[in-house]
């Protein structure tokens, strides 16, 4: 798939802020910077759960300090969870849930409309089914357990990947805006010794997560910490690690660079030795009470480890990760959008399966969502262009499980051939603010009294 050259140079500009040394393309001129850029990064070893963390903000306070707060944090009874889930491109809103039923349709995709019958039908409006590849969501929105959003976004729509996105990481119309909306929420409620209390699942910071205060965290997976030595493995690797473990235990007779050095190899071992229980045993994936997608992406890998978490009572609060998947579909949309499309519905139904199996589904609701949908006529290129309302999820056990805002209608569109937006982003974080982590939604989101709140929560 060969996505467009603006979205290629914003991921581009992102991960060369987020990285240390590395060379930044130019920002054009009206390209806002994404939120967090220029925090404070430290890496902290959370002794006691287990993990290697990248910290963003509060690295004033000491390693030790961090532990404490995190430990008290997880003894403290367990709050309400957000996941954020991204859909990196602009997802094609008419493919997520297609109008089979209007004959619109296939005049203005002659090629990438599907046809009746391709995908389940969607309960709410006999004229929409789902993309195929999203059979397990629409077995979820069976069960009451998920809201579809089918025409989401927001008024006078920018079709700039880098700028909506910012628009919807920010939580405001706005380009000056430097913190997260889930960032701007922990700086209100958050603690400044937990920084599992905003956890970006990446190796980098997710700009909605940016904060102002408090410290977050970011973490690939907790099944990836390991020592590697080329030609080393089995009984002599154990051996190898045994024997950093004992390096930490070596007498530094007061000289400052052997105690750094066996203090980082102490806690080095004990580390390995506390994420035991979350590597991958015998070539196979973290151990959960159900299956995950099995292969090599990361996103069903992370919402494994991400339950696992949950469930050994790490105080996590926000958590935001990407999807699997290019939607930038410009060209080759069909295949490219099917094939991002299932690996992140059969990871989702995967994931709600197993905080049920644990116990935990009544804890977590889970926000997918883009930065736009696309245009509704396809392109010369078997593919469509940037566009303007999109389709979204809420995810969980308590969620309405019924539709936010109507199906826009494709007599309706815009002066650029757009679907219309009919549920605001600032209206459904408003919502989420107060309905799902109890608090008010006008000290994070500007102007939020303009918006119209739906109801997300049964």
């Amino acid at each position: 798939m060969a996505c467009c050259h603006e979205h290629s140079r914003s991921e581009l500009l992102r991960r060369g802020l987020a990285e240390a040394g590395r060379g930044l393309p130019p920002i054009e001129p009206g390209m806002p910077v994404p939120a967090g850029t220029g925090l404070d990064r430290r890496t902290f070893l959370a002794r006691g759960l287990g993990l290697a963390l990248a910290v963003y903000g509060g690295s004033a306070l000491l390693p030790r300090a961090f532990e404490e707060g995190i430990a008290a944090a997880a003894a403290a009874p367990q709050s309400k969870v957000l996941v954020s889930v991204f859909l990196d491109g602009g997802a094609d809103a008419l493919s997520l849930l297609a109008p089979t039923g209007d004959p619109l349709y296939s005049q203005l995709r002659p090629r990438l409309a599907l046809p009746v019958g391709a995908g389940p039908a969607f309960s709410e409006d006999e004229t929409l089914s789902w993309h195929p590849a999203l059979a397990p969501l629409a077995q979820l929105h069976g069960e009451g357990k998920v809201s579809v959003m089918p025409g989401i976004g927001y008024d006078h729509p920018n079709q700039s990947h880098f700028t909506s996105r910012h628009f919807w990481e920010v939580g405001a119309a706005d380009e000056r805006l430097a913190t997260g909306w889930l960032g701007r929420y922990l700086d209100r409620v958050g603690s400044h010794d937990n920084p599992l209390q905003g956890l970006s699942l990446d190796w980098s910071l997710q700009p909605s997560l940016a904060t102002a205060r408090m410290p977050v965290a970011a973490v690939d997976a907790p099944d990836q910490y390991d020592f590697w030595a080329q030609g080393v493995w089995g009984e002599v690797s154990d051996r190898m690690i045994a024997t950093i473990g004992r390096l930490g235990s070596i007498p530094s007779h007061g000289d400052p660079g052997l105690e750094v050095a066996s203090d980082a190899a102490g806690q080095s071992a004990r580390l390995y030795e506390q994420l035991t229980p979350f590597r991958p045993k015998d070539g196979k994936a973290l151990a959960s009470p159900v299956p995950y997608p099995a292969g090599d992406d990361a996103f069903p890998r992370r919402l494994a480890g991400l339950a696992s978490m949950l469930g050994a009572g790490l105080p996590l609060h926000v958590v935001a990760l990407s999807a699997p998947g290019g939607y930038d579909t410009h060209d080759n949309q069909a295949a490219e959008l099917a094939d991002g499309l299932k690996l992140t519905a059969d990871s989702l139904l995967a994931f709600q399966r197993d905080l049920e199996a644990r116990g935990l589904a009544d804890r977590v609701l889970v926000h997918v969502w883009s930065e736009f949908g696309r245009r509704a006529k396809e392109n010369g290129s078997g593919g469509t262009d940037h566009g303007a309302a999109g389709t979204g999820f809420l995810i969980g056990s308590r969620v309405a499980g019924k539709m936010i805002g109507e199906f826009p209608g494709l007599g309706k569109l815009d002066e650029d051939g757009n679907l219309r937006a009919t549920s605001d982003f600032r209206g459904l974080y408003s919502a989420i603010l107060e309905d799902w982590l109890g608090t008010d939604a006008a000290a994070i989101v500007p102007d939020a009294r303009k918006f119209s709140r739906p109801t997300i929560l049964r």
